[in-house]
């Protein structure tokens, strides 16, 4: 069990239905922690009584996370919904065209955070291709994982690249060192930027849960040898990580905050 883990609980809203009492349950067990019944017990009340930090609440189907200091995160699309929308117009997506992504490929997402890239990955792959998502922490895996597969939208497109991603809770350089020569076409990498966009409102409730460690050379050596076509890193567009982890080409608009290190094997 992991340090985030110790301080974690389990409840659920406060007129659960079956399925949630069931899902809260489930995820007590899975990650090893305690299970509180919410009763009338407000959340600061449950978390004084399991002597908790973060919450993980199941209510309306779903898995949210509440903090300490009040953030919380929940699973959402965000960005996917408008970025799948227009790659289904004709228009293009950035992430996409430094993976050489076209369907039927197989992408390794190493840092599966929110999920959202995962789900841009998943539909432009199609049903022919697959997308893996590894996340270690186990709180934010539980809160996504559970999104990605039971989460409704009214976008069927949406909906459909979801599904067809599945997720691994661990350490992405462990999970690399696992796998096969040459086995996906795609090793991507997003992970919590060293200049972080403090105005992103999305990202605020991840930080405090998600793995701040840098990639390491190793990452991308493992990644190298686990790719077959790219190995591909998110940062923001002056970050010296693409230097230091020996990213030759680096894309992404004049204007954009995002770019994107491109290593074609």
């Amino acid at each position: 069990m992991t340090k985030e883990n110790t301080a974690a609980a389990v409840t659920t809203s406060r007129q659960p239905s079956a399925e949630n009492l069931a899902h809260a349950e489930e995820a007590a067990r899975a990650l090893d922690l305690p299970y509180v019944p919410r009763g009338t017990l407000s959340l600061d009340e449950v978390r004084e009584r399991a002597g908790a930090g973060p919450l993980l609440v199941a209510k309306q189907g779903l898995l949210m996370l509440d903090e300490p200091d009040g953030q919380e995160l929940f699973f959402h699309p965000n960005m996917a919904h408008l970025r799948i929308k227009n790659l289904h117009h004709g228009q293009g997506d950035r992430m996409a065209e430094a993976m050489g992504l076209t369907p039927g490929m197989t992408v390794l997402d190493g840092t599966l955070g929110l999920g959202a890239d995962a789900i841009v990955a998943s539909f432009v792959a199609g049903e022919a291709g697959h997308v893996t998502g590894v996340e270690s922490s186990p709180l934010v895996h539980a809160v996504v994982s559970w999104g990605l597969a039971h989460a409704h939208e009214e976008s069927p497109r949406v909906e459909q690249a979801m599904r067809r991603v599945s997720t691994v809770c661990m350490d992405s350089l462990d999970y690399l060192r696992a796998q096969p020569d040459r086995s996906v076409d795609i090793v991507y990498f997003d992970p919590m930027f060293r200049h972080p966009f403090y105005e992103s409102k999305a990202l605020a409730p991840l930080r405090g849960v998600a793995n701040p460690a840098p990639l390491c050379a190793d990452h991308v050596r493992e990644a190298c040898r686990v790719a077959r076509r790219r190995v591909v890193l998110k940062e923001s567009a002056r970050s010296g990580e693409f230097a230091r982890l020996g990213f030759p080409v680096v894309t992404g608009g004049r204007y954009s905050k995002v770019h994107y290190g491109v290593l074609s094997l």
